[in-house]
């Protein structure tokens, strides 16, 4: 995924109310960016880091910026939210997720289950069709990436509904995208959202699949990089 305009780097003065960053750009402009990470951001959002930000496309946008990246021990980390299923799509059409190659088609926001669309449908004739749900990760600790970074009872609903498709006689596969390079391994942290743990491990032992795969980041653009171990 390259961007399509050159990002513009900038020093966060705050991030608050979950959707906007105050980044002091550059030039000397004070402006308010759009943050589509509704997360903790857990060591992301340190007054003073280097961020980037992209203009924001189309009409009638109150936030001109969006908040793209941010600099953490001299690596970037995208905390774009509303990339992962794009970059996921583009890695498997390219063939670099092994464990999602040999589909014929792919469609994105396939309504399914009990309200809920797919992130990823991928069918075949004469395969079971595959569910892929993605979720960003940019949480690290350690050497791990780790997810998630706040309690999500909406994880937990799609993976309950995985674990459907799964049980219909279908592939289902959740894939956990890491938006940085820095890490050696992949692990729930149980210890922030007990829950989701539980309700992973109840879904893999009900036949989901899980995976791992972190991005290599510039500022030119983001890809799907390599496999991650996971630790589960």
């Amino acid at each position: 995924m390259l961007f399509p305009v050159p990002l513009v780097r900038g020093s966060l003065v705050r991030r608050y109310k979950r959707f906007f960053g105050e980044v002091l750009l550059d030039g000397g402009e004070l402006v308010t960016a759009h943050c589509a990470n509704t997360g903790a951001m857990i060591g992301l959002s340190a007054p003073g880091s280097e961020v980037w930000l992209s203009p924001a496309g189309g009409s009638g946008r109150k936030l001109l910026w969006n908040w793209e990246m941010v600099r953490v021990d001299g690596g970037l980390v995208g905390v774009h939210t509303g990339h992962p299923n794009r970059l996921v799509a583009e890695a498997v059409r390219d063939g670099r997720i092994p464990e999602l190659a040999g589909y014929e088609t792919m469609r994105a926001e396939v309504r399914y289950g009990r309200n809920s669309r797919i992130d990823l449908l991928l069918e075949a004739d004469g395969r079971p069709k595959c569910y892929v749900e993605v979720k960003n990760v940019h949480l690290k600790r350690g050497t791990a990436a780790e997810f998630p970074d706040a309690v999500t009872m909406r994880g937990a609903k799609h993976l309950a509904e995985l674990a459907a498709m799964a049980a219909a006689g279908c592939r289902a596969v959740m894939v956990f995208l890491v938006q940085r390079g820095d890490c050696d391994h992949f692990r729930i942290a149980g210890d922030i959202d007990p829950g989701y743990a539980a309700a992973l491990a109840k879904a893999m032992a009900d036949g989901v699949e899980a995976i791992c795969y972190s991005c290599a980041l510039d500022l030119e653009g983001i890809t799907v990089h390599r496999p991650l171990t996971m630790a589960l």
